[in-house]
Parts: structure tokens; C-alpha cells; sequence
């Protein structure tokens, strides 16, 4: 069942403490790798799939993010302000719902990215997407192809999709920091901070937690020495596909 999902919501409130001393003066998403900030690695990546309103939460140096984002064209960028309280990754999609709507969205964290092998990732999750099935599909990167992580693996995937924990077994997937899902998740959700894991948790219990292997090359930057890192894997990957 292919969804042709129009609207994302990025999460890009994060204080991005690991990345000082950059961010003493500069919230994490801003941080750039290969030329392009991680927030437009993730906005580009969102427009290519066809999304035209992206929600971007802000928390910490709000206004930077602001400014930065208002001279994108595509997709249009609505700034759900946690300037006040910062609300966590579900806390920031709920108190975004009004913006957000009733059909299912993209969720997409702005500290990661990643270089697409073939189709673009996110529109191959929108064709795995089936809301008769499934409340949350995550997209999951192999742990052979990724760079900048440092844990162990997240999710085991049985052949048809659907997700338990790994518990980090070797043979798992990691979570590559985008997703589907469905609003229905959030109807009776408290406003506070809480974390999107406590719905993984939840979809799991129900039978509705799917994923899909990406292809190509899953970064993420979470200290300084991240970054050459991720740049020589940026270059590397991109030399490959040439």
C-alpha cells in the first residue's frame, strides 16, 4: 500500500551537549557536514520524497534554526516552539499534532542522515507503508553501513517486517532515525516530555512495529571527532556511486 505522504515532522529541539564546544554557540542541527548543515541533509532528503510541510521543533538557540530555515523553498518549514520546555521526541510530536494532521507522517531526527543507494529511502518507506497493519515503520540501518554509532544494535526484523527488541544481538538492525507514523498513535497521549520509545515499546506489544532495511550509507554525528568521520564517509560513499 503506497502512502504519498505530504508532511514530516523533524525533531531538532535536542540541546546537543556532546558536541561542545560547537554547540556553545550553535544548536546542534546546524552543525555542518560536507558543506550542508545536518538539518538540511534531513530537509533535502524530506523534499525528495515528495513532503511539502515540514514541522521543525526548536529549543535551544531557537533562533538560529529560525533564521536559517526561512529562506528554504521546499518543503515549507512551521516552527513548533519548545522554547519553554523542552518535550522530549513524543512530547514534541504531540504538542505538534495540530500542525501535523490526521494522515500519517514522516518523523525524522536532524542529528542523523543518510547517503541513498537507488530509490531514495524515504520513498521506499512510504511504499512498505500499510496502516492496516501497522501504527509506526521504521527505516533501519545495518550496522556494516553506518558510521558515527557506537551501541549495539536496536531491533530484530522478522521476514515479513515486523519488529521486537535486540536486546543487542549482532544480528539486529539499528534504528537510522526516521520513521512512519500514524496520528492514531497519540490520541490519548499526556503533554508532557516523554520519549517515542515508550511507543515502540507499545506497537511491539500490539503486533503493529514494522521495519524496512535502508540502502546505502547511515551517518550520525554526535561528538566533534564525528564529524571528519562523517564527512570521509560522505565523500566515500558518494565517490562509490559514481
Amino acid at each position: 500500500m503506497t502512502a504519498h505522504l505530504k508532511t514530516a515532522m523533524v525533531l531538532a529541539a535536542g540541546l546537543g551537549k556532546r558536541m561542545r564546544p560547537i554547540t556553545d554557540t550553535m544548536p546542534k542541527p546546524l552543525v555542518r557536514i560536507s558543506g550542508k548543515t545536518l538539518l538540511d541533509w534531513g530537509l533535502d532528503s524530506l523534499a525528495e520524497a515528495g513532503v511539502t510541510k515540514a514541522v521543525v521543533n526548536v529549543h535551544y538557540l531557537p533562533g538560529q534554526i529560525v533564521t536559517h530555515v526561512a529562506g528554504r523553498g521546499a518543503p515549507k518549514v512551521v516552527i513548533s516552539d519548545e522554547s519553554e520546555k523542552l518535550l522530549d521526541s513524543a512530547g514534541g510530536i504531540v504538542h505538534a499534532l495540530p500542525e501535523l494532521g490526521k494522515a500519517p507522517f514522516y518523523v525524522v531526527n536532524a542529528d542523523t542522515f543518510w547517503i541513498d543507494a537507488g530509490a531514495p529511502n524515504l520513498a521506499r518507506l512510504a511504499l512498505a507503508w500499510d496502516a492496516a497493519k501497522m501504527d509506526i515503520l521504521l527505516m533501519l540501518a545495518d550496522i556494516k553501513s553506518a558510521t558515527g554509532h557506537s551501541g549495539g544494535t536496536d531491533f530484530l526484523m522478522a521476514p515479513a517486517g515486523a519488529l521486537r527488541r535486540s536486546k543487542g544481538d549482532p544480528a539486529g538492525l539499528i534504528y537510522a532515525g526516521a520513521a512512519i507514523v500514524h496520528p492514531r498513535l497519540f490520541r490519548d497521549a499526556p503533554a508532557g516530555p516523554h520519549s517515542l520509545n515508550t511507543y515502540f515499546d507499545a506497537a511491539i506489544a500490539a503486533g503493529r512495529l514494522f521495519g524496512m532495511a535502508m540502502q546505502g550509507h547511515w551517518i550520525t554525528v554526535g561528538t566533534p571527532d564525528a564529524i571528519p568521520l562523517a564527512e570521509a564517509a560522505v565523500a566515500g560513499t558518494l565517490a562509490e556511486s559514481r
